[in-house]
């Protein structure tokens, strides 16, 4: 029977070893013991079946996967999470199916693009038809502005009715004192900012009045292949369907791959390279390509509305039982793509079925707890997360609990299906106490933490917990460790690396009849852990202060 480390006081003698079982290890003894190995896996199974066809938003997977989350919450205990009686948050979206065509007019002619190999196009504009025709071509290097570091990319130039080309990522700034450095002064160094991400360089160009903003991709910047670009974005997507329409964004988003930008600006007599090293300085200033843009999507618009699925563990505290924490994890993926050979259903077993199985047991496990916690608890699966995070958007947009009394937002995106690690990978970035809270986890479970091992993907900014973030809500999230007991060294980096090469957004990304789940289930009971301290402890989670968003969730607390 296994009993969390933490809750078990340990004396060693030479012969035997003894277990001083407090009352409070007999108390979460069963809810602890809700998290296990078969348990993930049958509810993984389900929602990774080819049955639920890739749990589209929107479709027949969307409905089985919030029948199925409800039934389970419903078989849990747990109380309807919408204040109106139901489990549900509808959310209004809109499905999107694009045909693109790009060409740039060049000194010599005109460079036609080849959809989806060379480009992609899109547009959040609920219309039936973009066209931007013989747009200027601006090169704006990364598309920053960032008063905190003194970065402005645009120097008041107007790009009002251009196309904008720039690099993902942030500007990679060298060290002043050790050039093979960056400099950790300047956009957190390797870490990526939100700056980076590429929701922010879209965001940026429509408050800059351009017409289109095209990406120029490279792998080791952007943190995925262009394969996962050509994927997630070369099929129907979705937005959420604003009464405006979403006319404030910016026409046409755009990614080009890094082979397609070379060629397009050597035909304008400019060298990548050289604009790329240029971008690199505060004195760097928008470059003119000799080009003159021209696309045209043509839009197929169905409006909808998809779901949150939401429960809640009411807490007994009556001074308490009116502020919450939440555990997030999005059930959506990539559906169905009948233009595929073979197999063409995107069942994503890893992503995310495995974080909303880990969510209903987390549920089961509070639900276990005897006496319940001082405070609620919600549990909500989220929809549209691959379109851009909506549905958690769409939440923190419009709470059903108020942001200012939610003290915590705990998010699952992915676990370890191979095995128990020594470590857990912290990718919040020690952003806030709850980093605090997880590494004091681990110790008493005779675990630690690791600092997130590539903060130049930008995983922070990629995952449901950031629109909570963005308003001002501390949260955290996991990735699963590296140093596997029993494994050579480098077998953790050896399974993720190769993951993110063949099976992320991938068909391939399957139930393995070789996981073995029991990692997932130790990260499970850490994240458990986390929240019952918050729960039940004497104070709220804090931003630290130096995190980008303590200033927002002060000014929240203030009110």
């Amino acid at each position: 029977m296994k009993i969390s480390g933490w809750l078990i006081a340990i004396s060693l003698t030479a012969v035997t070893s003894l277990f001083a079982v407090d009352e409070l290890a007999l108390r979460l003894e069963p809810a602890l013991e809700a998290i296990t190995p078969d348990g993930l896996l049958a509810h993984i199974k389900v929602l990774a079946s080819d049955e639920f066809e890739g749990r589209a938003p929107g479709t027949k997977g969307e409905e089985l996967s919030v029948n199925y989350i409800t039934d389970q919450f419903r078989k849990i205990g747990l109380k309807p999470g919408n204040p109106d009686g139901g489990y549900t948050q509808e959310v209004p979206l809109a499905g999107i199916k694009s045909e693109p065509r790009m060409s740039f007019a060049v000194r010599d002619g005109t460079i036609d693009l080849k959809y989806p190999d060379d480009f992609i196009a899109s547009s959040a504009r609920l219309q039936p038809e973009i066209k931007i025709n013989n747009s200027e071509v601006v090169f704006v290097g990364y598309g920053v502005v960032a008063p905190e570091y003194g970065w402005d990319d645009y120097k008041n130039v107007d790009v009002r009715g251009k196309t904008l080309l720039m690099l993902i990522g942030d500007p990679p700034i060298p060290d002043p004192k050790d050039s093979s450095k960056l400099d950790e002064k300047m956009f957190k160094g390797k870490a990526m900012t939100y700056y980076g991400r590429w929701t922010y360089k879209y965001e940026i160009a429509a408050q800059k009045g351009a017409a289109a903003a095209v990406i120029i991709h490279q792998t080791e910047s952007a943190g995925y292949p262009y394969s996962v670009v050509r994927t997630s974005w070369g099929k129907e997507n979705y937005e959420i369907d604003s009464p405006n329409k979403n006319a404030d964004t910016v026409e046409a988003r755009s990614w080009i791959t890094l082979d397609t930008a070379k060629k397009l600006l050597a035909a304008c007599g400019e060298d990548f390279e050289a604009l790329k090293k240029s971008a690199i300085t505060k004195e760097f200033r928008p470059v003119p390509i000799n080009a003159k843009a021209n696309i045209d999507i043509k839009q197929q618009l169905r409006s909808f509305k998809s779901h949150n699925v939401i429960g809640k563990l009411e807490g007994i505290d009556p001074k308490l039982r009116d502020e919450y924490i939440i555990y997030t994890a999005h059930w959506d993926h990539l559906g169905l793509n009948h233009n595929l050979q073979g197999d063409q259903i995107y069942n994503g077993a890893v992503d995310n079925a495995s974080g909303v199985a880990s969510l209903i047991q987390l549920a089961a496990a509070f639900a276990k707890l005897n006496p319940p916690p001082k405070r609620s608890v919600l549990f909500m699966a989220t929809t549209a997360e691959e379109a851009g995070l909506l549905g958690s958007k769409f939440y923190a947009l419009h709470p059903l609990y108020p942001l200012e009394k939610t003290l915590a937002d705990i998010n699952i995106d992915t676990v370890n299906p191979w095995g128990k690690t020594r470590d857990i990978e912290d990718l919040s970035n020690n952003n806030s106490t709850l980093d605090d809270l997880l590494t004091a986890a681990a110790k008493r479970n005779g675990r630690v933490t690791q600092p997130n091992s590539q903060p130049e993907k930008g995983g922070f900014y990629r995952a449901d917990h950031f629109e909570f973030s963005k308003r001002g809500v501390p949260s955290l999230y996991t990735g699963g460790g590296k140093d596997f007991i029993g494994k050579p060294a480098d077998f953790g980096q050896q399974k993720k690396d190769d993951y993110i090469a063949h099976h992320y957004h991938q068909v391939s990304d399957e139930v393995n009849p070789n996981w073995d789940l029991s990692g997932a289930v130790q990260d499970i009971q850490l994240l458990f852990e986390v929240g019952y301290q918050v729960v039940n402890g004497d104070k709220f989670p804090e931003w630290k202060p130096e995190s980008e968003f303590k200033g927002k969730r002060d000014e929240m607390l203030k009110r």
